[in-house]
């Protein structure tokens, strides 16, 4: 027998037909107020929950990011972002001072530094081959070359004077297709320099601040591995300067001009880099290289020892008998202008002094190691200012350089010997002549600005400096006021041996 559920006749009637009959009025309301008390509980059920809630602690701002970070990271690491661009190629002055490094992957490169004022430098890398046949050129071979520029240069470090640049052999650094070079003829393991011998060459000054000692300068990274390639080559001046030149290159040195073969290298140094007036910068050479190591180069190459030597050089070879207890001067004489009119007289204030005197008149002639050897062994030098005393490289420091200095030439002889003679250590003495000891008394009135004001004429240009104070002027030295120079020059001596007696 089914069992039935019986609901109150009032809402079974209510559930059954809602849309057959029209509810009763009171069934309506109960019916409201039901779902209003349903809505009452369910609120605040809601409201029990939500008090009861705490929410997270707040993020700090640098952990925030860093999980965006990751998230962003996380989601990409299916595909990392792509790997930064090559850097660009090192700057042309960095690799001519260095040359390129193994993360460098420079195959092919011709590039010029033109930032010095006194000179351009230019660097090629790849196949470089001179052009052959004694011609000007000079070839970088390789594919892809169109996009590249031919570069031009005159390899001598005296950039800023247009006049004596202009006679100097211009070189053309040309990239070429394989097509066009010629075949090696010599192919070379070792780099070259590549510099002019021109210009000034023939004045002793310029040979070593324009030419040997930028050479130096340039050449030194390579320890002696290094081909030195010559424009406009002078077979006296390889001669004069053959015993330096071998200590700079190992190798035989290449005549541009005159060699009609095809030499072939990957690397090459195109000009000379150099620092200033006799002068090497250490902060700017390879292992902090100063002028007394160009210095120990000169007694290494010019000395009669078959080792190099290291600065000091050996002591002075010993004096006559009759002299040995006597301090050693050497004075270098003139024969064509700023002679010292005086001379036998500076020679006897020197020698009641308690100086042995020695007179030395270089020429182009004159061997280089002779010289080396007279100023390595004296205790002093005296000269009028001009090129020869750029063998006051050859002196050892501690000696003395006193320079003459005539009216109007002030400024030259303090910047091209003064400070370099003090930067080898030399106790530099300054005797600057006066109007009465110059032979331009006798040409100019004692009012003339020649005499009274130099620096208005030497503001002319040099060509006026030249002309009236270096070509026409003689001293005849005022011998009290010259001996008082005499005599500090042998107090620091004697202070120097009094010391190495005690030592």
């Amino acid at each position: 027998m089914a069992h039935h559920h019986h609901l109150p006749p009032k809402a079974t009637k209510l559930f059954s037909t809602p849309f057959r009959e029209k509810p009763d009025p009171k069934q309506k309301f109960s019916l409201f107020r039901l779902s209003l008390l349903i809505l009452l509980c369910f609120a605040s059920a809601s409201f029990l929950k939500l008090s009861s809630f705490s929410p997270p602690p707040i993020l700090s701002s640098s952990f925030s990011n860093t999980s965006r970070t990751h998230s962003k990271y996380s989601n990409n690491s299916a595909s990392p972002p792509p790997p930064p661009p090559l850097p660009p190629p090192p700057p042309c002055s960095s690799l001519i001072n260095h040359g390129p490094t193994t993360s460098n992957s420079i195959t092919n490169l011709l590039c010029c530094d033109r930032s010095h004022f006194r000179t351009d430098v230019c660097y090629m890398l790849g196949d470089i081959r001179t052009a052959g046949s004694g011609r000007r050129t000079i070839l970088l071979v390789g594919p892809s070359q169109a996009n590249k520029t031919e570069e031009k240069i005159r390899p001598y470090t005296r950039k800023w004077e247009t006049e004596i640049m202009s006679t100097v052999d211009e070189l053309s650094l040309r990239p070429s297709p394989a097509s066009a070079a010629k075949r090696c003829d010599v192919r070379h393991v070792a780099p070259a320099v590549v510099f002019s011998t021109g210009g000034y060459t023939g004045n002793v000054y310029h040979e070593f601040n324009d030419g040997l000692i930028p050479l130096y300068i340039t050449a030194a990274r390579f320890a002696g591995e290094v081909v030195l390639a010559v424009v406009e080559y002078h077979e006296w001046w390889f001669m004069k300067y053959r015993r330096i030149l071998e200590k700079i290159s190992k190798y035989e040195i290449v005549d541009l001009r005159r060699d009609k073969r095809v030499h072939c290298f990957d690397e090459m140094i195109v000009g000379l880099k150099i620092h200033g007036d006799l002068a090497i910068d250490s902060n700017l050479m390879h292992n902090g290289r100063s002028i007394l190591d160009f210095q120990s180069l000169l007694t290494a190459a010019l000395s009669s020892s078959p080792q190099p030597l290291k600065p000091p050089p050996p002591p002075p070879p010993p004096l006559p008998a009759t002299t040995h207890h006597r301090l050693h001067l050497t004075i270098l004489i003139r024969h064509h202008s700023r002679r010292l009119l005086n001379l036998p007289s500076i020679l006897h204030l020197a020698h009641h002094s308690g100086f042995h005197t020695t007179l030395l008149s270089p020429k182009r002639s004159t061997p280089i190691s002779h010289l080396h050897r007279s100023l390595s062994s004296s205790d002093a030098l005296l000269a009028v200012h001009g090129a020869a005393l750029t063998h006051l490289l050859f002196m050892r420091p501690g000696s003395v350089l006193i320079q003459v200095i005539p009216i109007g030439l002030d400024w030259a002889a303090e910047t091209y010997y003064g400070e370099p003679a003090r930067r080898l250590g030399l106790h530099y003495l300054a005797y600057n002549v006066t109007a009465e000891e110059s032979s331009l008394s006798k040409v100019y009135g004692k009012n003339d600005p020649v005499l009274m004001n130099p620096k208005l004429v030497t503001s002319k240009g040099w060509a006026e400096t030249k002309r009236v104070y270096m070509d026409k002027q003689d001293v005849d030295l005022d011998l009290k006021r010259f001996g008082k120079v005499i005599q500090q020059a042998k107090a620091h001596l004697m202070r120097i041996k009094s010391k190495k007696n005690i030592n």
